[in-house]
């Protein structure tokens, strides 16, 4: 037995918790959620990231500041461009944000973020934390919210996923103890799956939804995944209007796929790592990961995101340009509603179900064969600016 391994794994494990215990005070302590209304300007950052981010963050920002010209003229929305955030100028400094970009960052309100590259083992690139886990971190932006609609197959789902703690938390802090064990580290703590299942339930009942679904491996996963199952059915009891059930992660990934019950199904809450998973696997029946965004949500700040990479073999082969921008302005679609301007987030949500899912005029394949994701943004402005725009997008909803 090699004790001085032992003990080097114990002092390891002893300061991540003691860096833990930090965090949840910090969320205990943390303010209440800003109030949009109140702000002038709201100050809009755009993050083009590496790959293609940039090439699909210009699309999305050129989108957005045409739903919100008036906005701009009159003060009320600023856009920040903010630049930096690569996986050179992150390798060149050793860290996940360098630190001029993350002041910028922290200067603004929201932020609509391009994909960033995540070194690997055996990657060229040093062992540098994921960009995306050290903003949420940074912005404490503990709720990832992915919507999947599919008004055809009878599919609406929105994914309530916890994304600051579980193993993605940790996941750069694990221990080779010796050349024989290797230990990663999972984290839920009660104040973190408190928020989050809070969350999921607000949205249930704001939006007239009936049933929030969690979802773990609790049966196996006994500590960490029981401790989020039972704040679940804690949280649960302060809405009694609405279902509350709980599904485990492998059986859940095979009812999406099941015609019957899918359809079932409204809103999921579920810890970090289930949550990346079962979400990639929803966005195929939109059409792909390159057809959905997501929102980072924190009480202070917001930051929306395609869920997919950055893609880097499309930039070396020269493809950057066909890169589909709709998971970015899903992303934007969100990041209107967050702010305030529901009606222009619906227009631009019709506008891509029709322009993405129905007509499809023009299609983004990523290659030559295909629409530039600026063909397809043009597509979409002229698909909003159609007067008639709510009756098309419901002649295609009904069939």
């Amino acid at each position: 037995m090699n004790k001085a391994a032992i003990e080097r794994a114990k002092e390891h494990f002893g300061l991540l918790l003691e860096k833990q215990m930090e965090r949840v005070a910090k969320i205990k302590a943390a303010p209440d959620w800003i109030d949009y209304s109140k702000l002038e300007p709201i100050i809009i950052g755009v993050v083009g990231g590496d790959g293609i981010g940039p090439y699909i963050a210009k699309e999305a920002q050129r989108v957005l500041e045409f739903l919100l010209q008036d906005e701009v003229k009159r003060g009320k929305v600023e856009f920040r461009v903010i630049e930096g955030l690569t996986i050179e100028n992150r390798a060149a400094c050793m860290k996940p944000i360098p630190d001029d970009v993350l002041e910028e960052i922290k200067k603004c309100h929201v932020i609509l973020k391009g994909p960033t590259t995540t070194p690997r083992k055996g990657d060229p690139w040093p062992n540098i934390e994921s960009a995306n886990v050290a903003m949420r971190k940074e912005l404490d932006l503990f709720a990832n919210v992915r919507p999947v609609r599919v008004p055809q197959q009878g599919i609406d789902w929105i994914f309530f996923r916890e994304n600051t703690e579980d193993v993605y938390a940790l996941g750069p802090y694990g221990i080779e103890v010796d050349e024989d064990i290797a230990i990663d580290f999972r984290l839920i703590s009660t104040p973190g799956a408190d928020r989050i299942c809070r969350l999921a339930f607000e949205h249930a009942r704001k939006t007239g939804k009936t049933r929030v679904t969690c979802v773990t491996k609790a049966n196996v996963v006994k500590t960490t995944d029981g401790r989020f199952l039972e704040n679940f059915y804690r949280i649960a009891k302060e809405y009694p209007e609405i279902q509350a059930d709980d599904w485990y992660i492998d059986i859940m990934t095979a009812k999406l796929i099941d015609e019957k019950r899918r359809r079932e199904f409204q809103v999921f809450v579920l810890p970090n790592l289930y949550g990346d998973i079962l979400t990639d696997e929803a966005a195929e029946f939109q059409g792909g990961v390159g057809t959905a965004g997501s929102a980072n949500i924190g009480k202070q700040y917001a930051m929306f995101e395609a869920i997919h990479g950055s893609a880097p073999r499309m930039v070396q082969e020269g493809r950057a340009i066909y890169a589909d921008p709709s998971s970015m302005i899903r992303a934007a679609a969100m990041l209107l509603n967050h702010i305030g301007f529901a009606y222009k987030g619906k227009k631009l949500e019709m506008a891509l179900d029709i322009c993405g899912q129905y007509e499809k005029k023009l299609v983004v394949t990523g290659r030559p064969n295909g629409a530039t994701g600026a063909q397809f943004a043009d597509y979409l402005l002229e698909t909003i600016q159609d007067p008639n725009l709510e009756t098309r997008w419901q002649s295609y909803i009904k069939g």
